[in-house]
């Protein structure tokens, strides 16, 4: 199992968790100076306590993939997962006949019944303007 961390795609992904990780640490000392310097703000304080918080959801990001890989190589579900999805999958595929008939409705819903200017003139008056824009963009 921990051989498959040591693939070169992994040891890629290894330095660059690392690399951002210690990225984000240095850009929180960065805004912590800069936050107490003369020209400092509440700004540069802020950007301070939340570059941290980007690195441990590097760090968690991290983690997550390394269970997501051996959870695959187990042949498991994702850790939190429904088992609705696995079940879904055990089922044998269905005809496009059979899809066909089970739906209720439409894939495309129909028109709208047209409005007359007397039942609604604003209404009546956006169709118009929609239908006019049709057609110029048609005859482009």
């Amino acid at each position: 199992m921990l051989r498959s961390l040591l693939t070169p795609r992994w040891l890629l992904l290894h330095v660059l968790f690392l690399v951002a990780t210690i990225a984000t640490g240095f850009l929180a000392v960065w805004q912590w100076d800069r936050a107490h310097d003369a020209g400092g703000s509440f700004q540069n304080l802020g950007y301070a306590l939340q570059w941290p918080l980007f690195g441990a959801f590097t760090i968690f990001l991290w983690i997550k993939l390394i269970r997501m890989d051996f959870a695959q190589q187990r042949g498991e579900d994702e850790p939190g997962s429904s088992s609705e999805a696995a079940a879904e999958e055990n089922q044998p595929a269905t005809a496009p006949e059979e899809a066909e008939q089970r739906r209720t409705r439409p894939l495309v819903p129909p028109p709208a019944p047209p409005v007359n200017a007397d039942e609604d003139p604003e209404l009546a008056e956006y169709n118009r303007y929609l239908a006019g824009l049709n057609e110029s963009d048609s005859a482009r």
